[in-house]
């Protein structure tokens, strides 16, 4: 009985504190409704199945606590029970599955007027590409990757050429504008992971990866690898600076294009980076316009 009472408190323990904890993040980019409401949806129906099983666990050592004369019965198969506990797991996995499959599809539709910035994740730091002048990111090949080219920017394109290129330093995005995150990974795989833009994907060699989001609050935000990426996975930590467009323009203008980069390593007066590696998706290219 006493164990009993305990998983009673268990369970009304359990919801109270869901209740009263303020753990929800606030609100700073447009996809946190959808985001936050099927995390909350997914709590309502696995914490519902959770005090179910608790207080039938429960029940049944008051129900069938032992007591003088009386037998236990022997029953190795209840049909019964077997076809409603198929039914229930079916509709509460169904229930589970089908709203992320529309929040899927709204973290994939790229509005067509969002800006684009490319992030590339390496083994431990964060580097970001974004389009200059003309709009357009220029093609970019793991072979191409050196100590003066370590993001592998394509020489020869020149939709490159004025593409601007932040080498383990602060990402910065203008306030209240769609911006389409495109990730890539120059050696294992990776995960760049905002917490409070309620965003994160798998950085997956051999591919690019995307998805979108609005920042709706400036500021200062951690970005982290939320996938185990080597021994030092810990320290492959970033920062993402939300900016008004005018300050946003000033940090714009303080950063060197590619073609700078390679003027400054021919003259020998660039930084060369000693973590530039050579990784798993040689001979992929990609242009996005």
């Amino acid at each position: 009985m006493k164990i009993a009472f305990a998983l009673i408190v268990l369970a009304v323990g359990s919801v109270v504190f869901h209740l009263l904890s303020p753990w929800w993040w606030t609100p700073i980019a447009s996809n946190w409704t959808y985001i936050d409401q099927t995390i909350t949806l997914t709590f309502w129906i696995t914490g519902t199945v959770f005090v179910a099983i608790v207080l039938f666990m429960a029940y049944c050592l008051w129900r069938f606590r032992h007591q003088t004369g009386t037998q236990a019965a022997y029953e190795p198969e209840n049909k019964k029970l077997e076809w409603w506990l198929t039914v229930l797991t079916s509709v509460g996995v169904a229930a589970l599955l089908t709203p992320g499959l529309f929040v899927w599809h709204q973290f994939i539709s790229v509005p067509k007027e969002a800006d684009v910035v490319k992030i590339i994740g390496q083994q431990w730091q964060w580097n970001f590409r974004l389009p200059g002048k003309d709009g357009v990111l220029g093609t970019s090949d793991a072979r191409n990757v050196s100590p003066e080219n370590p993001l592998g920017l394509n020489p020869n394109d020149p939709h490159g050429q004025d593409d601007v290129l932040i080498e383990g330093g602060d990402l910065h995005l203008p306030l209240n504008r769609p911006v389409r995150v495109l990730l890539r990974s120059l050696d294992t795989i990776h995960d760049f992971y905002v917490p409070e833009f309620r965003a994160k994907m798998d950085i997956v060699p051999g591919m690019v990866t995307y998805f979108w989001f609005t920042p709706t609050r400036s500021g200062t935000f951690a970005a982290i690898c939320a996938e185990l990426c080597g021994t030092g996975h810990y320290t492959m930590r970033g920062v993402v600076v939300v900016d008004e467009k005018s300050a946003y323009q000033a940090w714009l203008q303080e950063q060197s294009t590619f073609k700078q980069t390679l003027a400054d390593a021919g003259n020998g007066t660039g930084e060369r980076s000693s973590l530039a590696l050579i990784g798993n998706e040689a001979g992929s290219a990609e242009r996005v316009r």
